[in-house]
């Protein structure tokens, strides 16, 4: 999907909820910000879960895939191998993106759906490529979780990420820092969980005070 397609949404669904994007790098601690974010009272959606287990097990969806990239992608019942396809997409930009134009479109659909049937909800919603997909006008604030590199890539050595294949996924975002430039706000998470926590707690009760009636069109991020 063009990233001019996604600029044309700019709060369709109602204003009355409190949409708040989380990004960050990968292991920088998104899910656990998130979470917290979940017992103080905030609707959690998490694109990557949408992607893996609504789309991804789509026999549709499926089909597709393996007509593009070889059978060798599903399983013995007709699922995605997510750690196949993440071997071919990744070094290549061309296999990337056509495998996310398949998908983000049927992603932003679904998160239309429950915005709009939804009245009076905060919601957190964990979009690791928010920026460099130019998602910044679904959100009423931007929030950017945050992290040392050698804390992020143990983190994602103790998920089963290999080395390599975690500095190919990582190459594939804008920078850290651009991000926490872009975001409304930042958290750090360098240090406990229950710092983070903290940090956390402050910030939303922050976020449901503000108004969420911003102006129109943010500064858009580039990758290039």
């Amino acid at each position: 999907m063009p990233q001019a397609d996604y600029l044309r949404v700019n709060r369709m669904w109602s204003s009355t909820n409190t949409i708040v994007g989380l990004t960050g790098g990968m292991g920088c601690g998104k899910s656990t910000a998130a979470v917290f974010f979940a017992e103080l009272g905030f609707r959690r959606l998490d694109a990557d879960q949408v992607i893996r287990e609504l789309l991804l097990t789509d026999q549709a969806i499926a089909h597709s895939i393996a007509n593009r990239f070889g059978s060798a992608v599903l399983d013995s019942a007709g699922q995605v191998r997510r750690d196949e396809l993440a071997k071919i997409v990744f070094p290549d930009a061309v296999a990337l993106a056509w495998l996310e134009d398949l998908l983000h479109p049927l992603l932003l659909a679904h998160w239309r759906t429950i915005f709009e049937q939804s009245r009076d909800q905060a919601f957190i919603v964990e979009v690791p490529l928010l920026f460099e997909k130019g998602l910044e006008n679904w959100f009423d604030f931007i929030i950017c979780v945050t992290t040392d590199s050698v804390s992020q890539l143990r983190r994602l050595e103790e998920k089963g990420i290999p080395l390599e294949l975690a500095r190919q996924r990582l190459d594939k975002q804008l920078p850290l820092a651009r991000k926490c430039e872009l975001a409304d706000f930042v958290l750090l998470n360098d240090g406990t969980a229950e710092f983070l926590r903290e940090q956390v707690k402050a910030l939303a009760d922050r976020l449901l005070k503000i108004p969420t009636d911003r102006p129109a069109g943010r500064p858009h991020a580039s990758t290039s």
